[in-house]
């Protein structure tokens, strides 16, 4: 249950990750072996410490190196899983090379099998919502040729998207297999 909730916690933060590295009270008051830990959790890549130095550094703090780097090697032990590597990538996350040689064997196979799934599913919904977009203006087309266009605009669109349907199948089925 822990692992699972500091993965949770993983996500979240890659989802803030474009906020600054730490507020400043953040880091008046941080754990550093968990600050590093969190990071490796979010998929940060080494070079996230330089991003807490500078944050840090405007409130007047300099973070405990070892400690930190202590702690995002437990998380990358929890990060740098298959199983976390099939998740990760079906969740659209961005792999930043954190892993290292011996764990990146399990992990990035995983990852790239999730990560098509999820850009198949995010094609196919794209799809759908330039389907949807283009039977809005034919209801609204005032000419026929404009109308004639919008069909054979959303005849393309229709293969299209089951091109992408096909694609997000396959996907899925390489990720069941994986399992």
């Amino acid at each position: 249950m822990r692992r699972a909730g500091m993965l949770a916690i993983g996500a979240v933060l890659a989802v803030l990750g474009g906020c600054a590295a730490m507020s400043a009270e953040e880091c008046r008051t941080a754990d550093w072996r968990e600050q590093g830990m969190r990071d490796a959790l979010a998929g940060y890549g080494k070079t996230r410490l330089q991003d807490v130095r500078e944050a840090c550094a405007e409130a007047g703090v300099v973070p405990v190196e070892a400690q930190y780097w202590e702690g995002w090697q437990r998380g990358l032990a929890q990060f740098c899983t298959p199983a976390n590597g099939l998740s990760w990538g079906r969740q659209g996350g961005r792999y930043a090379n954190s892993c290292p040689p011996e764990l990146e064997q399990g992990f990035l196979p995983r990852y790239q099998l999730g990560y098509r799934a999820w850009q198949a599913e995010q094609d196919v919904q794209r799809l759908r919502n330039e389907l949807a977009s283009k039977e809005r203006a034919l209801d609204k087309a005032k000419d026929d040729a404009e109308r004639r266009r919008l069909r054979r605009d959303l005849n393309d669109l229709d293969w299209r998207l089951r091109s992408a349907r096909d694609t997000l199948d396959r996907a899925e089925w390489a990720v069941r297999q994986s399992m």
